[in-house]
């Protein structure tokens, strides 16, 4: 293939970005001219604004062709502003008709406004390469604006968007800092674990969604470093997700699993403006679990070696045979798990304009710590840029806009949440009497000396973007867009011999570092020609464009061992011995070429057509290119006459729905080739070569066929808004990796299975305006989605590796588990089902239960008050679903482990129920049926729960007290509440023995002159 070459990475950018500040330099002084010429022959207007029955603070009033020039009316709904005699006034509020108001010499004027009912059908909708009114829109587009992001204290966009968005499953990996988070849009469609993500769109600029972390350097923390972290959700204006094949054909291969489009703020037009936002929170773990204290605990110890038949407790039982102070008793989760994390958030703008430039520039800084003992933080700082200019005619118009960010963690190498849970409640303390790591003569591993060790961590991303347009006339508009990525990561484990017994004798000699360096910068150029007509009664919208991109990316894994002093464990030079793990350059292009019409007669027939041809550098040859494409379909019915004239109800009412096939790349880069990789050892001094992989000609393409039908309707002058959809994704030509036999020197090969998932499904949103007047209103909005992910076909199945790991006509998100069928009476030992009738309970053979741990349906609820100047926000977010319980991995009551309290209930005497078998150290018999059991469906139970996702409470300072500035005080709460059957310490936690997400609380204060 043929790409375009970005000349020196990316020196055109730096051109744009001259050019843009000459032009808003030039533009700018020119309006201050323009303005002190104008403002000469100017008096003050003055007036109120109403809704015919009270006032309207918070009104925009503004003179037309001279928008720096404006006003806000205060709660009175009174306003000043300064204009001619022959200016006319522009007077816009959210929900409301902008009215246009000739002034004619007038010097008091009051203002009446109209209620606007079809303000959410005129809202523009950004959907990738083109924008759409949501009136016309013909695919399946969710959004969420900056209205709903600054009402929560997060560091990451996806947390923002947890609960809002029908078809959209969002799951935080962890409650620490900078952790990632797990997303699924409308259901999980390839059989690889990493093959589901969606694609991200800044700006108009992909951003790769690939983990910048090393599983050598992120501990045994899950998916701790999210590339997302980059984006400071204060500079978001909007985010969509788009889910159908009509709104995601357009991105081609890139859309399978929906696209996620985040849009960054810009520059007004007026007066220049500067805006400043201090939050400050902390985060606890919201609740503990119920275990057992040192009494009970004790008892359950006792009585399990009196099972066992042991009368002498073994030397090892240091709880139990003395050794430990057998009346101590510690909180672990209190004291490991329980302290306050700290949050520390602030960010500024200044924005402002003329009528042809408009300039925006932010920054922020963020600084969150940990609940574990120890100094542990994660402090990330960033600027946005934003330049918007046009010419006076208006047909040429550039905007360029680009992010910075700076990222610094220090943070735990280990999760202790386990440690909290586990760690028996007469254990010795953390320190000794002179404030060290105590280790109790050696019988104690002290569960902090892990923190010892450090994930540190300095990362730097940088994303660039410039839109040009050129109207050329006729209805045709040349556009390109130019966007540059970079990111760089330096990440450091280190494990210093402090996190060591002493007893051992370890010194800095034994202090090991692991050290990741990451580099990953791509380009991406996007010319484009949109050409609009109005033929009668028929608008046509069309574009062509195509599109080069190229990654290119670099990963540097060491191990080093040995120093002088673990004071010098940063510095490579320092240590004994160096060693390269692996070393990984790719490079990877696309290019493709894309089309869209639209045709829309009366707005009330609407057809949307798109296509794609895709080529992409992962496929070997001949499969390199594939066609995608979809058709969307609408017709707003309450368009037609009879509608109107009978039904005078509906407000709103569309048909729609779509079909078409998108693809998937996402499998890594070199898998179809044969591939070679350096020896770990040495001959003679050189490095070797080994194959890694092998050759394979026919891999291609993941394909998605994506089907839905929805219906739009709205009612009362769209007071009630509400929207159904059914979908059907069909996913196949799977790329997994195929097992092969051990004789061929591989364990699999890359390849396409012939494998097919089906996602279905319902969506449903409301939206309803309960009370709107100018002094209090009440907004409600609803979301439910029901899922149903199944493996359609696998050919081959039960000859293959995966035979126990999927079931045809199942989800792929199962599990395979004995059933437990109660305690043998006789003996109080768990007792299971035989499923292949062989006599004997095994592993894998007898594990045929399946329990589906897909939830069954999500959504959440959100209301949204204000009372003159007070605004009260919260959304409950909701799930139903089975979980991994405390069955699962907690270790057999019985054992040096602390357990859950539901353990009091065991089994003691013939004919007990139980639940629990009898207490147990170390019976054979015993160990085996816990085993079994912690396999079993009795370690899968009920984690649907309802909590309360966000709160947020803010009052606006009367303008008269402020005069001259805007004052906004507020408390925002996130994770406030849960209501759960579950027993663990989260329902909705994905990793036993992880810290959950923290229940946060903030305050804010936002000011603005």
């Amino acid at each position: 293939m043929n790409y375009f070459s970005f000349y020196k990475d990316g020196r055109a950018l730096y051109c744009l970005i001259f050019a843009g500040f000459l032009l808003s330099f030039s533009s700018s002084s020119a309006a201050v001219s323009n303005r002190n010429f104008k403002t000469s022959l100017q008096y003050a207007i003055q007036g109120i604004v109403s809704d015919n029955i009270s006032p309207l603070p918070g009104v925009s009033v503004c003179v037309k062709n001279k928008s720096q020039i404006s006003a806000i009316t205060d709660y009175n709904g009174q306003f000043s502003i300064a204009a001619s005699p022959n200016d006319t006034l522009v007077v816009s509020f959210l929900g409301f008709k902008t009215a246009i108001v000739p002034i004619e010499g007038r010097k008091k004027i009051d203002i009446s406004l109209q209620y606007d009912t079809t303000t959410l059908q005129e809202v523009k909708i950004n959907a990738g390469y083109y924008s759409v009114k949501e009136k016309e829109r013909t695919g399946s587009i969710a959004r969420i604006t900056s209205k709903d992001i600054e009402t929560q204290p997060v560091t990451n966009v996806l947390a923002s968007m947890q609960g809002r968005m029908a078809g959209v499953n969002i799951t935080q990996n962890t409650g620490l800092p900078g952790s990632g988070f797990e997303i699924e849009i409308r259901g999980q469609n390839s059989l690889r674990f990493n093959g589901n993500n969606p694609l991200y769109i800044i700006d108009g600029v992909p951003y790769s969604s690939q983990s910048i972390g090393s599983n050598m350097t992120s501990g045994n923390i899950p998916a701790e470093n999210s590339p997302l972290n980059s984006i400071n959700p204060g500079d978001i204006t909007a985010i969509e997700v788009l889910k159908d094949a009509d709104a995601t054909a357009i991105y081609g291969s890139r859309g399978a699993n929906g696209v996620i489009l985040i849009t960054t703020k810009k520059g007004k037009e007026g007066k220049t403006t500067f805006s400043t936002t201090y939050s400050y929170g902390f985060g606890q773990v919201a609740r503990f679990m119920d275990v057992l204290q040192t009494p009970e605990y004790l008892t359950m110890r006792r009585e399990a070696f009196a099972n066992d038949g042991l009368t002498e407790y073994p030397d090892y039982a240091y709880d139990i045979n003395g050794t430990w102070d057998q009346n101590r008793n510690t909180k672990w989760q209190k004291e490991l798990i329980g302290g306050t994390a700290t949050y520390t958030n602030l960010q500024s703008s200044l924005s402002g304009g003329s009528e042809q430039t408009h300039f925006l520039l932010s920054g922020n800084y963020s600084r969150e710590t940990t609940v574990f003992p120890g100094s542990f933080d994660y402090i990330k700082a960033g600027g946005h840029l934003s330049l918007n200019h046009e010419s006076e005619n208006k047909r040429f118009k550039i905007n360029f806009s680009s992010i910075y960010t700076a990222q610094s963690s220090s943070l735990p190498a280990i999760d202790i949440t386990s440690t909290a849970l586990l760690l028996v409640p007469n254990a010795p303390s953390l320190y000794d009497s002179s404030g060290n790591l105590n280790w109790e003569n050696n019988t104690f591993d002290n569960p902090i000396a892990p923190l010892e060790g450090k994930i540190k961590g300095q990362t730097y991303d940088l994303l660039a973007n410039a839109l040009l347009s050129y109207d050329i006339g006729a209805g045709f508009t040349a556009k390109s867009s130019f966007g540059y990525t970079n990111l760089t990561q330096k990440q450091l484990n280190l494990r210093p011999s402090t996190a060591l017994n002493p007893a051992y004798g370890s010194g800095s000699e034994n202090s090991i570092v692991f050290t990741n360096n990451l580099n990953r910068s791509s380009w991406i150029i996007e010319p484009q020609i949109n050409w609009t007509r109005k033929i009668g009664k028929m608008n046509i919208d069309a574009l062509v464009g195509t599109t080069f991109q190229q990654q290119k990316g670099s990963k540097l894994v060491n191990y080093a061992i040995g120093f002088p002093s673990n004071s010098l464990m940063e510095n490579p030079a320092s240590a004994a011995r160096n060693t390269v793990l692996s070393s990984d350059e790719n490079l990877y292009k696309y290019e493709a070429f894309y089309a869209r019409v639209n045709f829309n007669w009366e707005s009330k027939y609407l057809l949307n057509l798109t296509g794609r041809r895709d080529g992409s550098s992962r496929f070997g040859p001949g499969n390199q290119f594939a066609n995608f494409g979809a058709f969307g379909v609408a017709w707003v019915f309450s368009e037609e006459k009879v509608i109107k004239e009978r039904l005078s109800f509906l407000s709103f009412g569309k048909l729609r729905a779509s079909y078409g096939v998108t693809g998937n790349d996402q499998i890594g880069d070199y898998q179809y080739l044969d591939t070679y990789s350096t020896t770990p050892t040495k001959y003679q001094g050189v490095s070797g070569l080994q194959p890694s992989r092998l050759f394979n000609p026919d891999f291609g393409w993941e394909t998605n066929k994506k089907l839905e039908f929805a219906l739009e309707t709205g009612f009362l002058n769209d007071k009630i808004f509400s929207t159904v959809a059914w979908f059907q994704n069909r996913s196949s030509n799977q790329l997994v990796g195929i097992p092969l036999s051990g004789t061929t020197g591989f364990s699999s090969m890359q390849a396409n299975l012939d494998a097919v998932v089906q996602n279905s499904g319902l969506e449903f949103t409301v939206r309803t305006i309960n009370i709107k007047n100018s002094e209090f209103s009440w907004t409600s909005s609803f979301n439910i989605t029901s899922t149903k992910n199944e493996l359609i076909s696998f050919p081959g199945l039960e000859t293959s590796s995966f035979k126990n790991q999927y079931v045809i006509g199942q989800s792929l998100n199962i599990i395979k588990v004995f059933h437990y069928t109660g305690l043998d009476p006789a003996t109080g030992t768990y007792q299971f089902k035989d499923a292949d009738g062989d006599g004997s309970v095994n592993f894998g053979d007898d594990q045929k239960t399946i329990k589906n741990l897909t939830p069954k349906y999500y959504g959440g609820l959100q209301n949204q008050f204000r009372y003159k100047n007070v605004d009260l926000d919260f959304l409950f977010q909701f799930v139903k679903q089975e979980n991994l319980n405390t069955n699962f991995y907690t270790p057999m009551p019985g054992t040096m482990t602390n357990q859950p309290l539901a353990v009091l209930s065991r089994w003691q005497n013939p004919n007990d129920l139980g639940p629990y078998q009898a207490y147990s150290d170390s019976d054979g018999n015993r160990t085996l049926a816990y085993y079994q059991f912690s396999s079993s469906d009795a370690a899968i139970s009920d984690a649907s729960y309802i909590r309360l996702k966000n709160i947020s409470l803010t009052y606006q300072l009367p303008q008269n007290w402020t005069k001259k500035f805007s004052c906004k005080i507020g408390l925002q709460g996130q994770n406030v509440f849960t209501i759960t059957k579950y027993k663990g310490i989260d329902p909705e936690f994905k990793y036993s023995g992880y810290l959950p997400p923290l229940r946060v609380f903030s305050s804010i204060i936002q000011l603005t002159f």
